[in-house]
């Protein structure tokens, strides 16, 4: 006997199967990562990141320009000064490399949203995300200070939303401070809420030049088995004033993305992170994945987990295949 419900009825075609599609993906969906290095004339590959590049202040209008032109509406910048110290002074200067390149782009694109990473990992010679006392822990408090400078002066260099990713506590709250007491007051915050201390942030590191000196990030990034505790940190987030909250990592961690999705009402973000880009593209350099189905299927799967918006590395090739 033959089953009178046949769902293959409805996969029989592609018109068909676009139809019923439940989940999909746009270029409005997506932001773009931006590497900005200090110097002049700079387009640096990164090696462990096939594709991306750093770029010096001078050559971000072209790259803006083409970014617009593909439709994505945000990218996302993260600085890398030609030097270091232990307090991260370099994140808060006026004529810093992120602030230089928040203005290069605003020129030429000023519909472009401008989120900037808001942290000191960067900028510290250290490679912690805090200021250190003299047993080389991070001290909290101490580092919130520093990055609510860090949040103005990317406010008054122009970016359009500050997004800090150091996992402070109470740094949202502080950061909405200073920004209403500068007159930024209707500027966002989007909160790295949910940052798990993720072995996929390698390519990362090696781009930004932002690997600990010593230690790790345990003490303040998220364990990756915890669940419960994501609510937490969401929650306090939220109720300082984050506007967006996001998860990151994100393939490895669907299921945060679904429970947070499910709890809050604020716009939720992924960040499909280096080392999700980073294996994809070498397992298709080696011919053992279809590179295109691949990045297509990943990005799906964390929207269809909940994320309203997806920061990728991806953005500039899945957006020339979804037009």
């Amino acid at each position: 006997m033959f089953p009178e419900n046949r769902p293959r009825r409805l996969r029989a075609n592609e018109t068909m199967r676009r139809m019923i599609r439940e989940t999909h993906v746009r270029a409005n969906d997506l932001i773009y990562p931006i590497f900005i290095k200090e110097g002049n004339s700079l387009t640096e590959p990164i090696i462990a990141m096939p594709g991306q590049n750093r770029y010096s202040p001078d050559r971000l209008p072209a790259l803006a320009k083409d970014i617009v032109s593909l439709g994505i509406p945000a990218v996302l910048l993260f600085g890398i000064p030609s030097r270091k110290d232990s307090y991260g002074t370099g994140a808060h200067k006026k004529d810093g490399v992120v602030q230089q390149g928040i203005r290069r782009i605003k020129d030429v694109a000023p519909d472009l949203m401008v989120i900037t990473d808001v942290c000191l990992c960067e900028y510290t010679d250290h490679g912690h995300c805090g200021i250190l006392d003299e047993k080389n822990e991070v001290m909290n408090d101490d580092t919130l200070e520093v990055l609510a400078q860090v949040a103005l002066s990317h406010a008054k260099a122009g970016c359009d939303m500050v997004a800090p990713s150091d996992m402070m506590d109470g740094r949202v709250g502080i950061i909405r401070d200073a920004l209403d007491e500068g007159g930024f007051e209707h500027l966002p915050i989007m909160s790295y809420a949910v940052k798990y201390a993720s072995a996929f942030y390698g390519p990362f590191r090696e781009a930004a030049g932002s690997t600990p000196a010593f230690g790790d990030r345990k003490s303040y990034q998220m364990d990756p088995a915890n669940v419960r505790e994501a609510l937490r940190e969401a929650r306090a987030d939220v109720e300082e004033g984050a506007d967006i909250i996001m998860v990151k990592p994100a393939l490895p961690y669907l299921d945060v993305i679904r429970v947070v999705a499910d709890e809050f009402d604020e716009p939720l973000c992924a960040y499909q992170v280096s080392g999700e880009y980073a294996m994809i593209k070498a397992a298709a350099a080696q011919g053992w994945i279809l590179e295109e189905a691949c990045m297509l299927e990943s990005i799906t799967s964390i929207k269809r987990a909940g994320a309203d918006m997806i920061i990728t590395y991806f953005a500039r090739e899945l957006s020339r295949v979804l037009s």
